[in-house]
């Protein structure tokens, strides 16, 4: 008899966990953080003014753009079904404030239909 209740009970716990997932992956959020080239940063944590020359020329060139905010998380940046590297190139190593849907999945945390506040 304890064990359908048992199952029951990690099932709600379960599907409650997935609402909140759902949840937390609609939401809009302001970020303010140095702009990054996911390669260098993930590679050998490169960022800072003395990677800012490398880290345009990779965003430049098509790597991955990112930005980390002062708590050290790490988003991809997109715009809407684009990337974002000819916008935020003449950005690298500086910080900026970014506006956008937060997705996570897999350990991949990602700021899509990403604009730039000025």
């Amino acid at each position: 008899m304890k064990t359908p209740i048992s199952i029951l009970s990690i099932a709600a716990l379960a599907a409650f966990a997935f609402t909140a997932q759902v949840r937390a992956d609609d939401s809009e959020k302001t970020i303010k953080g140095e702009v990054i080239d996911i390669a260098c940063y993930t590679d050998h944590g490169a960022s800072g003014e003395k990677h800012a020359a490398c880290a345009k020329k990779c965003i430049s060139s098509g790597l991955p753009v990112g930005i980390k905010d002062a708590d050290g998380k790490v988003y991809i940046v997109i715009g809407d079904h684009k990337p974002l590297n000819d916008v935020l190139a003449d950005y690298a190593a500086e910080t900026v404030t970014m506006k956008g849907k937060v997705v996570e999945r897999g350990g991949v945390t990602l700021l899509e239909n990403a604009e730039l506040v000025k």
